[in-house]
């Protein structure tokens, strides 16, 4: 079966791009011409059909939700209430990335429960294994690692996050820069990055990139090449490993695409807001204009238990400038193991933030929901405002909560309110119509 790119290249319309196209507003030939290009990605998988979701040029910023457990916390009914919680509360698409128990159980389970398009890490699963069966995650044998992203692909997954960017030249280059700051942040890059150095090998995913693909192409499941080196500290952004795993990842998105698979590049987790747009202009132009996924990105480190709101700023400003995926950050993040709720909360924050990157990259049609509303607010009209509101239940029960004892106005200003006032004043002078 022939992938969205190889469709797209030959000129077809697949059902999944015409969703995608009905759904962004767009012409159907316009997605198809951005699959082709590589420049918009449908995450997908032949075997599973999850909901068609396009992700790149054009289209308004998607929001991943990740779940999984830990080695401490392992309950599998939980992770399927996450991703429930994840889907109900408007994630576009959901990362399963389990490192405790039974993985194969507890991926399956989620991709049942929900119809987005899942994603995985499958190093995650390769180095747990190898630690379980020899007692030396170092261990891992290469065809075992194979055979495994072949397993998962087979299972359902629509993307895989691949660490095929790290090599032995960008660890030479993490040592000769001193390190850094905040350290290794990504699990499966810190396991390639040991497995390589305990081995004195390169890593198997560079080394046979071409392997890699042939797999996720034979499913269509998106190839994400991972950002192991990403930077886990706002002073680390930028610095010489990150870029160089960078540049790899966007050299191999370009031999991924020449052969007929869909490509997506990560980008890093903690950025002060001063160089999203130069990361995002750079990711792009090396590229050739491939999807970029942000991973937040958190936009200071000092605010633990609030990194949904500091990953919210950074990820409206990637928005902004052209990222087209946002991994969103929970109130969890840097502390604990995320529960239901806190998914709900890292979502909504991403959502908005998303929401507010697209109103200034897209303002031609980004804006007139905010129009709207400031109507309904000048009007004191309660319903439209909720009706217009990105979380309208959130809106309802705060209100709800605090009943004023005159329903036009709320208990902020009560008699005093401005509204109301100004609109006696200026009723003759309304600029539009009255809601």
């Amino acid at each position: 079966m022939r992938t969205q790119i190889e469709l797209a290249r030959e000129g077809i319309i697949s059902t999944q791009m015409a969703t995608v196209a009905k759904d962004e507003g767009f012409l159907p030939e316009y997605v198809r011409q951005m699959v082709a290009e590589g420049k918009i990605v449908i995450p997908w998988n032949h075997g599973r059909k999850p909901k068609a979701v396009g992700i790149g040029k054009g289209l308004r910023t998607k929001v991943n939700a990740s779940i999984g457990t830990s080695s401490d916390i392992v309950d599998y009914a939980a992770e399927v209430r996450k991703a429930k919680a994840a889907q109900e509360s408007g994630a576009d698409t959901l990362m399963e990335l389990s490192v405790g128990g039974d993985l194969d159980r507890v991926r399956r389970e989620v991709i049942a429960a929900v119809d987005l398009p899942v994603g995985n890490v499958p190093l995650y699963q390769a180095f747990c294994e190898a630690a379980r069966k020899y007692g030396d995650p170092n261990k891992l044998d290469e065809e075992m690692l194979f055979d495994l992203i072949e397993k998962q692909c087979a299972d359902g997954m629509a993307f895989m996050a691949v660490h095929c960017g790290i090599n032995l030249y960008t660890i030479e280059r993490l040592r000769k820069q001193g390190y850094r700051y905040g350290g290794l942040v990504s699990k499966g890059g810190v396991s390639m990055v040991a497995w390589m150095l305990a081995n004195n090998r390169e890593n198997p995913l560079y080394e046979k990139f071409d392997r890699v693909t042939a797999i996720l192409k034979k499913y269509d499941t998106v190839l994400s090449l991972g950002n192991g080196l990403r930077a886990g500290a706002i002073h680390d952004s930028s610095d010489r490993a990150q870029i160089q795993e960078l540049l790899i990842n966007c050299e191999l998105a370009e031999i991924g695409r020449d052969m007929g698979c869909q490509m997506l590049v990560e980008g890093p987790g903690h950025v002060p807001l001063d160089e999203v747009e130069g990361n995002i202009q750079l990711q792009k132009r090396m590229s050739g204009g491939a999807p970029y996924y942000m991973l937040g990105p958190i936009s200071t480190d000092v605010a633990p238990g609030f990194d949904h709101i500091t990953a919210a700023i950074g990820a409206a400003q990637s928005s902004r400038f052209g990222a087209d995926l946002i991994c969103y950050i929970t109130p969890a993040e840097h502390l604990a193991l995320p529960n239901e709720e806190d998914v709900r909360q890292g979502v909504k924050a991403a959502k908005i933030a998303a929401y507010i990157g697209d109103m200034n990259k897209y303002p031609e049609k980004g804006r007139q929901r905010d129009m709207e509303m400031s109507k309904a607010r000048r009007d004191l009209n309660w319903e439209k405002q909720f009706e217009l509101a990105l979380y309208p239940e959130d809106a309802r029960a705060i209100r709800a909560s605090r009943t004023p004892e005159d329903e036009a106005t709320c208990t902020m200003c009560g008699d005093f309110c401005a509204s109301r006032g100004a609109g006696k004043l200026f009723a003759g002078d309304l600029r539009g119509d009255k809601i």
